[in-house]
């Protein structure tokens, strides 16, 4: 069952229904799915994908994912999950554009860390990055990750595969 977390200013809370339209609203964000390497999913797209958490990854413990909370205010999205790129577990984040540059990037992610060593005992974590996210990919050297590979999409697109050990202080 995905826990409830709670790092300095941050609480990560699984999805509830009435948290819908919030998730909806960023991840219909341009500058959100851009620097997630996505594409514009229609609202119904996301909509289902919310449904999915409720139906599927919830009862199912899939992944672990949350919906992540400032003083009452949705602010983001995070999850834990296998990936597919490597044998191991992906962190993924995605913050609100407004919250940008407040330093809980690095909260989030030491956040999944801390999550990824204590409840999944896994001694590496991954997380892949665009290479022209900029911003994202200093969070991600300021907290130890390294650089595994290039992931190069069909459509030339480069996503960096970087790696960091759960162990690192976050």
């Amino acid at each position: 069952m995905t826990p409830v977390l709670r790092t300095e200013h941050l609480e990560f809370v699984p999805y509830r229904p009435e948290d819908e339209d919030a998730f909806v609203t960023l991840l219909r964000n341009e500058q959100v799915c851009h620097w997630m390497g996505q594409d514009l999913s229609p609202e119904p797209e996301v909509r289902r994908l919310f449904g999915l958490l409720q139906t599927e990854v919830y009862p199912k413990e899939m992944f672990d994912v949350w919906g992540l909370w400032l003083d009452g205010t949705y602010v983001g999205h995070a999850e834990v999950k296998k990936t597919g790129n490597v044998e191991g577990y992906e962190l993924i984040a995605a913050l609100a554009p407004e919250y940008w540059g407040r330093g809980l990037g690095t909260e989030v992610v030491g956040g999944l860390l801390r999550h990824a060593a204590d409840h999944l005992g896994v001694a590496e974590a991954y997380g892949m990055v665009g290479a022209e996210n900029a911003a994202s990919l200093a969070l991600c050297r300021r907290m130890g990750f390294r650089h595994l590979r290039d992931v190069v999409a069909e459509d030339g697109t480069v996503t960096k595969l970087l790696v960091v050990s759960t162990a690192v202080p976050a």
